[in-house]
C-alpha cells in the first residue's frame, strides 16, 4: 500500500471510529437500559447489553490507535448489525426527515468494520505485524 492509501485509511479510522465513540460516551453517561430492556423482550439476558460498550468505546479506541484493527473491525460490524436487527429493522425501508436512507448512518458505520475487516489499518497504526492488524 503507498503512503497516501495508508493516510486515507488512518483519516478515516480515526472521524468514523471517533464519531461511534461519542454513541459509547453516551451509554457510558446515560446507561444501557434500553438496550437491556430490548434484550429481554427477546428472550436475550440482559447482560449481554454490555457488550455495547465493546463495540462503541473499546473497538473505537482501537481503531483510532491502530491495534488488532481486522478483528476489532468485525467486532464494530458486528456491534452495528446487532443495533440494526434490534432496533433499526423497522426503518430499513424508509427515508428520514431530509430524504436519506433512515438507517444510512449505522449501515455506513458497519460497512466501515467490514471494510478495516478486510484492509486493515495500513502503516500509520501501533500495531502492524499481526495477522489480525
Amino acid at each position: 500500500m503507498n503512503t497516501k492509501q495508508d493516510t486515507g485509511l488512518l483519516i478515516l479510522r480515526v472521524s468514523i471510529a471517533l464519531t461511534m465513540l461519542v454513541y459509547g460516551i453516551t451509554k457510558l453517561i446515560f446507561g444501557i437500559d434500553f438496550i437491556k430492556s430490548l434484550l429481554n423482550q427477546h428472550g436475550i439476558p440482559s447482560f449481554i447489553a454490555y457488550g455495547v460498550y465493546i463495540g462503541e468505546i473499546l473497538a473505537p479506541i482501537l481503531i483510532v490507535i491502530g491495534y488488532r484493527t481486522k478483528l476489532v473491525g468485525l467486532v464494530f460490524a458486528i456491534n452495528c448489525l446487532v443495533a440494526i436487527i434490534m432496533v433499526q429493522l423497522p426503518y430499513l425501508f424508509k427515508l428520514n426527515e431530509f430524504g436519506g436512507w433512515a438507517i444510512g448512518p449505522i449501515f455506513i458505520y458497519m460497512m466501515f468494520g467490514i471494510t478495516l475487516f478486510f484492509t486493515g489499518a495500513g502503516k500509520h497504526a501501533l500495531s502492524t505485524n499481526n495477522k489480525w492488524d
